[in-house]
């Protein structure tokens, strides 16, 4: 029989009632836990454990190569289990339902579903001793909870082969000029992390009436933040309404004809938090592996190969690449997204009759 998808209501029955305001603004507590260095007793245990489990919404061939490196430095079996945020995030929801416990860290694409999984209690507290000493404490849940491991931003793009430079859009708004109908491509908020936060945030500063408008647009519809750059990669659409703007850069730095445009209104931005779970049952490699991954290491590996943006204080970016400074962002809410994740959902269904 399939399992139906839980929902985020659905998770959080039988949860405390307070929610945090945001998921990483939260106050302090009086005392944070100790920073934990990378030691040879951990090494020694996770080793001995052998292997780790990471569910992730980031893209499969990065999260591969990622597991990849983790195995050549320690010898740590990978397990990555990749989808959208929205599923990986049902997933863990159903397994724990069912006791099932098979995760030993996750990352995903909306910070808001930390707030429901530490609500749930179902977070063990991690504070590697770099991210401690490189990582700003917006990037850090108060409880050491959770770590902001991606800085991810969902922009405009374009084929170049479709689209001249002087004819393309400059702002959401220039994408309801009729001359766009049947040619944009957009990803859908109940599959991606990334899109939920997009979509949260245009209709917060733009209006839910501007996605009435798109919806006449004949816009494709399609699940994953990174299955709307291989859309106009291919050409088989000349716009990316939004989506993984890192897979455009990605794209246009192999030769693609793609091209990046950051909107007048604002950028919609997305932290991709980690969490290792209480229930691990690899507690020690998860805790291992979450220290890694957030490590100088893996972290500038992000930067220079899956051209993200990193919230290690080291790292350096490509001159090639706009720094994040230097793009107008829209402002994340993981607290009001976890609030109206559903009804977000069912709004932009009907809208788009998807």
């Amino acid at each position: 029989m399939t399992k139906r998808p839980i929902s985020r209501r659905a998770v959080l029955q039988g949860s405390a009632a307070a929610a945090a305001a945001t998921v990483f603004a939260a106050p302090a507590r009086a005392q944070l836990p100790a920073p934990a260095p990378l030691d040879d007793v951990l090494i020694a245990a996770a080793k001995k454990e052998g292997k780790v489990s990471f569910y992730t919404a980031m893209d499969l061939d990065f999260a591969q190569r990622l597991g990849k490196a983790f195995e050549a430095k320690y010898g740590i079996s990978t397990k990555v289990e990749r989808s959208g945020a929205e599923r990986v995030f049902q997933r863990i929801g159903q397994e724990h339902t069912a006791k099932i416990y098979a995760v030993d860290v996750a990352n995903t694409a909306d910070a808001a579903h930390v707030i429901i999984w530490k609500r749930n209690g179902w977070l063990a507290p991690y504070l590697p001793e770099e991210v401690a000493q490189h990582y700003d404490k917006a990037y850090y849940d108060a409880d050491a909870l959770a770590i902001t491991t991606r800085i991810l931003v969902s922009p405009i793009a374009y084929n170049t082969d479709l689209v001249k430079k002087e004819d393309a859009p400059k702002s959401f708004k220039d994408l309801l000029d009729p001359k766009w109908a049947g040619k944009m491509v957009k990803g859908h908020p109940a599959y991606s992390g990334t899109i939920m936060n997009a979509t949260h945030q245009i209709a917060r500063d733009i209006g839910w009436d501007y996605f009435e408008k798109l919806a006449k647009q004949k816009v494709m519809q399609v699940q994953s933040a990174t299955d709307t750059p291989k859309k106009i990669q291919l050409g088989e659409r000349a716009v990316m309404v939004d989506g993984a703007g890192y897979l455009v850069i990605r794209y246009k730095e192999e030769g693609s004809p793609v091209e990046v445009v950051y909107p007048e209104e604002g950028t919609p931005l997305a932290t991709g938090p980690s969490v290792v779970f209480k229930s691990a049952p690899n507690p020690n490699a998860a805790r291992l592996f979450q220290n890694w991954m957030h490590g100088r290491e893996a972290q500038q590996f992000l930067v220079d190969w899956a051209r993200q943006y990193s919230p290690h204080g080291q790292t350096k970016e490509k001159p090639s690449v706009r720094a994040l400074r230097d793009i107008k962002l829209m402002k994340e809410d993981p607290a009001a997204v976890e609030k109206e994740a559903e009804a977000i959902k069912k709004r932009y269904a009907q809208i788009f009759k998807v």
